[in-house]
């Protein structure tokens, strides 16, 4: 940088800051207004003396995570039916990334993916093993989550909702505040988080009671709610709120795990309906199924949350130093018993939620920081094991060296040629038979079950979005390929060992 191009001094009494920034000690970095020369020489010596972090604020991160939401229940990514305006509006304001993918194709690895870095045959938490074996879906000591690396960067950190990789008992080495979170509000099981409105949350350690009146069915305060009171998201998109507000003068990450639009699967299984809500808002006089009704109404209701967010953080001045990022933890899911034909939650993909076929992968992705994310659309390929070194660059904190992940900071900022590809993606699914799949380039996506030996079903998805034709044939060394780095790409771990299963056909739409 040369001199001429170093910024004038601020004129403010007798002292002129640097970039009005706090220094590592804390202190605001000032120096005396004097001649422009000796103003420009102490930048030009700082710039290389001191570390570049601290010429830029630490930008505050928010990860909103919906669960089962599909690729095309929003708006923006081709619904027709369900209404959602804010994220919409998030979505023509930031970027909406067209080719992202989730960690997993069910809940608790899909998250574990997040949180680590760690992509799914390597991240510690691999399936949702239920209470047959908790441990086995808990993190334990030594895993390092980005929560772990923002807080050691000065960030204060929060978890607002459905956590799932740790719980009080023999899952207690996963519980939130042991892997860095300041301070957690929610659900630990996400069997207790079917139920939307619970008799009780977790703050922190510590049981709240509520309110509601429910009957017990399963495991780890599952059931339904008989006097509903309470609604839980609606009491994490409050927390999340006022955690903003709390924290709004130094740089904070807050993890919103929503539950919605999941099934209460209790509720469906004993009372035919799991999409139970406080009322359908607009849906209430559509002449529908009450299930169908109670889908469109909560993903409508989610996207009120999103919007009370994006307009507090302006209300607050913070919108133009926060990053604030969307997604879900992996496709559609029909367990509300609610008719996925109205609503085509997968769009032109198939499968849905646990299938490895694009459906049950392939997730809305938005971005969404004013004045720093230039409006637009990108055909970039990413998912999330992608978050953790993009937030501990933007952090200016070194990520772990162990991670499957590229940062995102390049296509965010608009430097699309410096961003780095990935040239392979992988996915596993151990319920009903292990099953791997990886996307080879980009483009090229192989499927294999039956067992270690077993051909890979390749599809081109350049040409073949639904995944409907297997081109193996056509592309033997592709398909060899990707077989060979199936065998290759996940790391050994006792809990979650492959259960290989002949036979099983490709999930369809």
């Amino acid at each position: 940088m040369s001199s001429a191009e170093l910024p004038d001094p601020p004129q403010s009494g007798g002292c002129a800051y640097v970039d009005g920034r706090k220094s590592k000690s804390g202190h605001l970095a000032a120096v005396p207004i004097g001649s422009m020369k000796l103003f420009r020489l102490f930048f030009l010596v700082s710039a290389f003396v001191l570390p570049q972090a601290s010429f830029s604020a630490q930008p505050n991160l928010i990860w909103i995570m919906a669960d089962d939401l599909g690729y095309a229940d929003l708006g923006c990514y081709g619904q027709k039916v369900i209404t959602t305006p804010n994220l919409d509006r998030m979505a023509k304001e930031g970027l909406r990334f067209t080719h992202f993918y989730a960690g997993a194709t069910v809940c608790a690895p899909s998250r574990s993916v997040l949180m680590t870095g760690l992509h799914h045959g390597h991240t510690r938490i691999r399936g949702n093993a239920g209470k047959t074996n908790p441990a086995a879906q808990a993190l334990k000591a030594g895993d390092v989550t980005v929560a772990d690396v923002l807080k050691k960067a000065g960030y204060q950190t929060a978890l607002i909702g459905k956590w799932g990789l740790g719980n009080v008992g023999e899952a207690e080495s996963g519980l939130p505040r042991k892997h860095g979170f300041d301070y957690f509000y929610g659900y630990l099981s996400q069997h207790h988080a079917h139920n939307h409105f619970p008799d009780y949350l977790w703050r922190n350690e510590t049981k709240e009671p509520l309110s509601n009146v429910i009957v017990p069915v399963g495991e780890d305060g599952a059931g339904y709610a008989t006097e509903a009171v309470h609604y839980a998201d609606d009491l994490f998109a409050d927390d999340a709120l006022k955690f903003v507000s709390e924290n709004k003068t130094r740089p904070f990450f807050l993890y919103w795990a929503m539950v919605i639009p999941h099934a209460n699967n209790e509720r469906a299984r004993e009372l035919g309906d799991g999409a139970h809500v406080p009322d359908y808002g607009p849906y209430a006089d559509k002449d529908w199924p009450k299930q169908d009704k109670g889908q469109a109404a909560m993903i409508t209701r989610l996207d009120s949350y999103v919007g009370r967010m994006m307009e507090h953080l302006k209300s607050l001045g913070l919108a133009e130093n926060t990053l604030v990022i969307f997604s879900s933890d992996n496709g559609p899911h029909n367990e509300s018993k609610h008719n996925l034909e109205r609503f085509d939650p997968n769009g032109p993909y198939t499968g849905i939620k646990r299938s490895l076929t694009d459906g049950g992968i392939r997730v809305p992705f938005i971005a969404w920081w004013p004045g720093k994310v230039k409006p637009g659309e990108s055909d970039h390929v990413g998912y999330f094991p992608d978050f953790m070194p993009t937030a501990a660059e933007l952090a200016g904190a070194p990520a772990p060296e162990a991670t499957d992940g590229l940062s995102l900071v390049p296509v965010l900022t608009g430097k699309t040629d410096a961003q780095k590809k990935h040239e392979f993606l992988y996915w596993e699914f151990h319920e009903g038979g292990f099953k791997q799949a990886a996307l080879y380039q980009g483009r090229w996506k192989g499927i294999r079950m039956g067992g270690p030996d077993a051909p890979v079903q390749l599809f081109d998805q350049q040409n073949d979005v639904a995944e409907e034709t297997n081109v193996a044939g056509q592309h033997p060394d592709i398909a060899a390929k990707i077989g060979d780095y199936l065998k290759t790409a996940r790391s050994p771990l006792p809990d979650w060992e492959p259960q290989w299963k002949t036979g099983g056909k490709k999930a369809r739409k």
